[in-house]
């Protein structure tokens, strides 16, 4: 294989890919173990592996379980479906041959059971591959009577092995089944759970810090100040007329305590316009927000949902009218609760979708703007406030009067003095006694709605998260559905060129990514891609046959076909580029035609976990995509042509005897 340095390439032809829309790493540890994991944990791993459809990392999680003596009759069953999966029998090293002997020879020691006759049916089928002319009958009727874990097994990771009649008598039964499993498992209904993001945690508008304490550290040098002058002009007044000075007494402190207590329901509270409730007013002394990117995708977004969760008797241009203060004030909240995190919308959308539904029951409850009327003070109350003020200021003003009536100087001057003090302190007092009571007021409402909406959110993120949970495919799901469309698809391709498997040399399929593709995966797994190509490379006497197409893998769609055919001799270069900051791409160079890009598979480094290592990533997605068996094919028949293929044919292999 050539490997280059190159640089990228910027096309949006069929051949290549762009417009990556998700990448998602699902936190699963299925494929996670410990170094000092006990062989029994590592042939675990390795054989889910195996059926996930990652044969090399399985391979070699079972070749180490085996070092450590954990071995038997299933044990090397799964070992040679992972060595042969996916392969060729030009794509086994000379150890991996060797290996595959021994393990036919120890066949013979294993106790009977149903291991070790699946064990000998794969070195039947094997022996009868690599033998011109053998009788198929017998290996076949051994093979049907498999129980069907083994049986489909051995069809589904022989799948290149089989050729030729073999193929084409079990060929049948092959489709059969992917018809059956192609769309099982509520496949159209589930699959768009596995491209979803991660939502993110859930966030509310914490209350903004007190600013009472100034207002307090203020409050009693005024208090202190008011008490005096109000007792002096007492003494003033009782000393001029005891018993009219007494009945003022009596009328200012009523009139000032019902005053103080109706004032707080009116002043000591911070009045609000009338918004959806939970939704955020910018506080006056709050920065400006900035419009970018992250903000404008946020705004969007809430027009989308508040457009599709439209009440009855709204039409979704009626709504967003309706409800555009409340639609603007929480994407504010929200583009910058989440601006820092450097996500993308589609992580919060899941929030923004479960305001939308808020909004749209706040206004079937019929409270959507009721808020600001639950804050006003009634109009009574301010008319008795006002009616009290008025009291006490008019037997402020009479205990003024009964202080200097008859009186020399200087009385007056002390009366005047105590009452201006009075006025002035009493004012400041109220005002700074006010702005603590409002400020309690308002933390107090803010912690409230805070840790309502906080709780709201959260509940809503759980649930979502549940839902991804419950409705994400299994990785062996995935993998079966993946397999059943490239049956399919190369069954097609047969009947269109009117081939059997007889036609066939061989044959090798390449799955990379389409355009505009979302793409997720496990921890330690390959990616999957919601957009496909498959290329199907048919290898027959007189030349090669590729087919490619695109595939939408929620339904199976298909797009974009095209089939080219070209002589073994026309195949003039094969160039794999490698660059770790874009990916995997396979040039074809054809002796009449010009160089054609094929994007394998996309990098992945900025992908991983931090226990996750990138060499080890990037083979599972070439191994899972068929890339190295394709690369070995391409790159044998561009140096020697048709010669290559008939020189690593089944018909010149060792056929691997079982002892005894």
């Amino acid at each position: 294989m050539n490997h280059s340095n190159g640089a990228a390439y910027s096309s949006a032809a069929h051949d290549s890919t762009v417009g990556i829309q998700a990448q998602i790493v699902h936190d699963s540890t299925v494929y996670i173990t410990h170094p000092d994991a006990s062989p029994q944990e590592k042939y675990r791993v390795g054989v889910q592996l195996l059926q996930d459809g990652v044969p090399s990392r399985a391979r070699k999680m079972i070749t180490d379980a085996i070092g450590h003596g954990y071995d038997g009759a299933e044990v090397r069953f799964h070992w040679v479906l992972a060595i042969l999966s996916a392969r060729t029998h030009h794509d086994l090293s000379t150890e991996e041959v060797r290996g595959l002997h021994y393990t036919s020879g120890l066949v013979r020691t294993y106790a009977e059971d149903e291991w070790k006759e699946a064990l000998r049916v794969t070195f039947d089928l094997l022996a009868v591959l690599s033998t011109a002319g053998s009788e198929t009958g017998p290996v076949l009727k051994q093979l049907q009577d498999l129980p069907p874990y083994q049986h489909n097994a051995i069809l589904r990771h022989l799948d290149l092995m089989l050729t030729g009649g073999l193929k084409d008598d079990l060929w049948a039964e092959t489709l059969e089944r992917a018809e059956a499993e192609r769309f099982g498992n509520e496949r159209a209904r589930r699959v768009w759970a596995y491209f979803a993001p991660v939502p993110i945690g859930a966030r509310a508008v914490p209350p903004r810090p007190s600013t009472a304490a100034a207002a307090q550290a203020a409050l009693p040098v005024r208090a202190a100040l008011f008490a005096v002058s109000s007792a002096l002009l007492l003494a003033l007044a009782l000393t001029a007329d005891p018993a009219q000075a007494v009945v003022e007494l009596l009328v200012a402190l009523g009139a000032g305590l019902t005053a103080a207590r109706l004032g707080v329901r009116w002043w000591g509270r911070e009045t609000r316009p009338g918004l959806a409730a939970g939704a955020r007013i910018p506080h006056p002394r709050d920065p400006a927000p900035t419009e970018g990117r992250f903000t404008n995708s946020v705004r969007h977004s809430f027009d989308h949902y508040f457009r599709i969760r439209t009440p009855y008797g709204f039409t979704p241009e009626a709504w967003l009218a309706h409800t555009a203060q409340v639609r603007g004030s929480l994407a504010a909240e929200i583009a910058d609760l989440y601006r820092e995190s450097r996500i993308g919308v589609d992580r919060v959308n899941w929030l923004i979708r479960h305001l939308a539904e808020d909004t749209r029951n706040h206004h079937t409850n019929g409270t959507l703007f009721d808020q600001s009327h639950q804050e006003q003070t009634p109009g009574r109350t301010k008319a008795l406030t006002v009616t009290a003020l008025a009291l006490l200021g008019a037997a402020a003003l009479a205990a003024f009067g009964t202080a200097i009536s008859g009186a020399a100087q200087p009385r007056p001057l002390w009366a005047f003095l105590a009452v201006l003090g009075a006025a002035w302190s009493g004012h400041a007092t109220a005002s700074r006694w006010l702005e603590v009571r409002r400020e309690e007021h308002r933390l107090t409402r803010e912690t409230q709605e805070y840790q309502k909406q906080l709780t709201a959110r959260q509940f809503a993120h759980q649930r979502w998260q549940a839902l991804l949970d419950m409705t994400r495919p299994s990785e062996l799901e995935m993998e079966t559905w993946l397999t059943c469309d490239k049956t399919l698809f190369v069954d097609e391709a047969l009947r269109h060129h009117r081939l059997t498997w007889r036609d066939l040399i061989t044959h090798t399929i390449l799955v990379a990514p389409a355009p505009s593709y979302k793409r997720g995966r496990v921890r330690g797994g390959p990616w999957r891609y919601s957009h496909y190509v498959f290329r199907l490379f048919l290898f027959t006497q007189d030349g090669i046959r590729e087919i490619s197409s695109e595939f939408n893998f929620s339904d199976a769609t298909r797009k974009n076909e095209q089939r080219s055919n070209y002589r073994f001799d026309a195949l003039s270069s094969v160039q794999v580029t490698e660059n770790v900051d874009v990916g995997y791409d396979l040039e074809l160079v054809l002796t009449n035609g010009p160089a054609r890009k094929i994007r394998v598979k996309d990098a992945d480094a900025h992908q991983l976990a931090p226990d996750e290592n990138s060499q080890e990533i990037s083979e599972i997605n070439l191994s899972s995509a068929g890339s190295a068996h394709t690369f070995r094919l391409l790159e044998g028949i561009a140096a020697d042509g048709k010669g290559w293929i008939e020189r690593h044919s089944p018909n010149n292999l060792t056929p691997f005897q079982i002892a005894g």
